[in-house]
């Protein structure tokens, strides 16, 4: 189970994120009020889809023997209003001698890593207040 401690004092909006093993900082932009001194809450949300996406076809490229040399991948969020949904955009750009057939299971593969199913399914979130 993956733990995050997240600490925020007086300081608009400077906010400490910890595993316990490593720290980042997450801030908002000077338009929302912050110093800009890190990622934003959305910012790190799509970090995290680029992320396991990176890793998972890294993953998934090594164990087959694929010559995949290298991923890129842009992420944007928005908010459809009239929906009532959030959109997530993800381009992926795979360097390598790849045919279409590698190609086209890489972006299946992308859209099965952690992160992205999590995003997908129904999310239930228990919050407490606690005691300090």
């Amino acid at each position: 189970m993956d733990n995050i401690t997240v600490h925020i004092g007086r300081d608009l909006y400077r906010t400490l994120l910890s595993n316990g093993r490593h720290e980042i900082l997450a801030d908002e932009s000077p338009e929302f009020g912050g110093t800009d001194l890190g990622f934003s809450p959305s910012e790190l949300l799509l970090s995290s889809l680029g992320a396991c996406t990176a890793i998972t076809l890294r993953m998934y490229a090594d164990r087959k023997g694929w010559p995949l040399e290298e991923i890129k991948i842009s992420l944007s969020f928005d908010y459809d209003k009239a929906a009532g949904k959030s959109i997530i955009g993800r381009n992926i750009e795979l360097t390598g001698e790849l045919d279409e057939e590698q190609r086209n299971r890489l972006l299946q593969i992308a859209n099965a890593c952690p992160i992205h199913k999590t995003l997908q399914n129904p999310i239930e979130i228990n919050t407490q207040l606690t005691k300090p």
